[in-house]
C-alpha cells in the first residue's frame, strides 16, 4: 500500500474521530490497564507451581509481557487511531486482515462479557449464603441479572467516558487495594506469629516439560495480554500517541509486581493442594485474616469488592467492543447505521445497542440445556484462540507489515518473541496436554469452531465490501 494512500486513510480516520469527545488522560488509561490486564485467578494457577512460579513469571514477562508492551507502544505511536489494533492491521497489511482482526477481537469480547451474569450470581451466592442457592442456580434469575447488568453497561457506554472512566478508575483502584491487602497479609501473619516466616522471592527451577511450557505460555499471553485494548479508544484520548504509551510504561511494572508478589502470598498462606483455582484471592484473604481473628468481617467485603471489579472489567470489554463496528462502518464494511453518534454524548449509540443485544443473546444461549453445553463450552474455550490470533497479527506487523517503517531491531526482536510465545499458546490450546476424552476430537472441534467463525467473518467482509463498492458506483452511474 503506497505511503500516500496510507496517510490519506489515517487522515480520514482522524477526521471521523474529531467528532468524538476526548475524555481519557494518563490516570484514566493507567488504571484501566491495571483493571483490564490483571486476571484474578492467575495468582492461584501460578501458585500451584510452588516456588518455581517466580521463574515462570519472569519467563512470561521476558518473552511476552515486555515484548507486547514494546510493540504496542511502537504501533500506537506510529498509528494513534480510533480502533487501535484494527487500524494497525488494516494499514500494516490490508483491509481484510484488519477486519478479521476486529472480528476475532469482537468474538473474544462478546464471549467474555456474556458470562457476567453467571459470574455475578455466583459471587452473590457467597454473600447471601447457601440458602440462596436455589435462586442463583435459576436460569431465569441469571438471565434477569444478565439483562440488568448489560442494560446498565449499555447506558454507561452511551453516556461515554465522562461517566465510564470513573467506573474503570474505581475498578483499577479496587484492584490495587485488593492486591495490596493480599501482599500485606503474610507480613501481618508473621508479625502475629501465625506464620513462622515469609520469603516472597524464594525460587526454584521449574521442571522442563511440555506442561511447564504450556503454563509459561498461558502465564504469558493468558495472564499478561491486554495492553493493546485501550488503544481502541485512541480517538477519545487526549494526545493518544504519548498518553497510551505512557500508560503502558507506568502500568507494566506495577502489574508485574502484583502478579509475582500476589502469587507468593497465595503460596505462603494456603497449602498447594488446597489452592482454589477459581477464587484464590477470596480464599487467601479468608485464610490470612482467619489467623488474625478477622475473617468473618473481611470475607463478605472482599467478595463485594471483587464483584465490583468484575463489573468494571466487563465495562472495559463492552466499551471497547462497541467501537469496532463503528470503525468498520467508517470504512464501509458495515452499514452506516453503526457509525451514527448520539446527538448529545457523541458515542456510537446504535453500535452499543447492537453489541448489547448480541452479548445478551450469547449469555442466554449459554444457559440453554445446562449440563449439556459441550458446543457452548468449546466456543468459550475457543475465545482465547480468537484473541490470540489478533496478537499473532499484531506481532507480525513490525516484522513483515508494509507499515513497519523500518522499526528498530529491538522492536523486531520483541515482536518475534511475542509471536512465538502466542503461537505456543494457540497450538497448546488446540491440542490439549490435559486429560480429555479424545484429544483428536477436541482439536478437530476447536479448530472447526475457529475456522467456521472466521469463515463467517470473511463472508461478512465480502458482503460489506460488495455493498460499499455498489454504493460507490451508483453515483457515477447516475451522473
Amino acid at each position: 500500500m503506497p505511503e500516500a494512500s496510507l496517510r490519506e486513510q489515517e487522515r480520514a480516520v482522524e477526521s471521523r474521530s474529531a467528532e468524538l469527545r476526548k475524555e481519557l488522560g494518563l490516570p484514566d488509561l493507567t488504571l484501566t490497564q491495571v483493571l483490564f490486564i490483571v486476571g484474578l485467578p492467575w495468582v492461584g494457577v501460578a501458585a500451584k507451581q510452588g516456588p518455581a512460579h517466580v521463574v515462570l513469571w519472569l519467563a512470561a514477562i521476558t518473552f511476552f509481557y515486555l515484548p507486547s508492551a514494546a510493540v504496542v507502544i511502537h504501533l500506537n505511536r506510529a498509528m494513534p487511531l480510533e480502533g487501535g489494533l484494527y487500524q494497525w492491521a488494516k494499514l500494516g497489511f490490508n483491509e481484510l486482515t484488519g477486519f478479521l482482526v476486529a472480528w476475532n477481537l469482537w468474538l473474544f469480547a462478546i464471549l467474555n462479557t456474556s458470562e457476567i451474569g453467571l459470574q455475578l450470581t455466583q459471587y452473590a451466592r457467597y454473600i447471601m449464603g447457601p440458602d440462596s442457592e436455589w435462586l442463583t442456580a435459576s436460569p431465569w434469575f441469571v438471565t434477569a441479572t444478565n439483562t440488568s447488568v448489560l442494560t446498565a453497561l449499555a447506558i454507561v457506554t452511551v453516556r461515554g467516558f465522562s461517566v465510564g472512566k470513573w467506573l474503570h478508575k474505581a475498578g483499577g483502584v479496587l484492584m490495587l487495594t485488593t492486591f495490596a491487602m493480599l501482599m500485606l497479609l503474610p507480613w501481618l501473619n508473621v508479625a502475629h506469629g501465625s506464620l513462622r516466616e515469609f520469603h516472597p522471592l524464594q525460587t526454584a527451577v521449574p521442571v522442563l516439560s511440555l506442561m511447564s511450557l504450556n503454563l509459561a505460555a498461558k502465564m504469558g499471553f493468558g495472564a499478561l495480554g491486554g495492553f493493546e485494548y485501550v488503544a481502541i479508544h485512541a480517538g477519545e484520548c487526549r494526545n493518544p500517541a504519548q498518553t497510551i504509551a505512557r500508560s503502558v510504561a507506568v502500568a507494566a511494572p506495577i502489574i508485574a509486581v502484583m502478579f509475582i508478589l500476589g502469587t507468593s502470598s497465595v503460596l505462603a498462606l494456603v497449602p498447594i493442594d488446597r489452592i482454589d483455582l477459581i477464587a484464590p484471592i477470596p480464599q487467601v484473604l479468608s485464610e490470612g485474616f482467619s489467623a488474625l481473628g478477622s475473617a468473618a468481617a473481611v470475607a463478605p467485603i472482599t467478595i463485594a469488592v471483587l464483584l465490583c471489579i468484575r463489573i468494571a472489567q466487563a465495562s472495559v470489554l463492552f466499551a471497547g467492543n462497541t467501537r469496532l463496528p463503528m470503525v468498520a462502518g467508517w470504512d464501509g464494511l458495515l452499514p452506516a447505521w453503526f457509525t451514527r453518534l448520539h446527538p448529545r454524548y457523541r458515542t456510537p449509540a446504535n453500535s452499543i445497542a447492537f453489541v448489547g443485544a448480541v452479548t445478551l443473546a450469547f449469555s442466554i444461549a449459554g444457559l440453554v440445556g445446562v449440563g449439556k453445553q459441550e458446543a457452548f463450552q468449546l466456543l468459550w474455550n475457543a475465545s482465547g484462540i480468537f484473541y490470540a490470533l489478533t496478537y499473532l497479527v499484531m506481532f507480525a506487523i513490525p516484522v513483515v507489515g508494509v507499515r513497519s517503517l523500518r522499526p528498530p531491531a529491538r522492536i523486531v526482536v520483541a515482536a518475534i518473541a511475542g509471536f512465538l510465545t502466542t503461537l505456543v499458546f494457540v497450538v497448546l490450546s488446540i491440542v490439549p496436554i490435559v486429560q480429555v476424552e479424545s484429544r483428536l476430537a477436541f482439536a478437530v472441534k476447536i479448530s472447526a469452531i475457529v475456522i467456521i467463525a472466521n469463515a463467517i467473518g470473511l463472508a461478512t467482509y465480502r458482503t460489506g465490501r460488495s455493498r460499499s463498492s455498489s454504493a460507490e458506483r451508483a453515483p457515477r452511474s447516475a451522473s
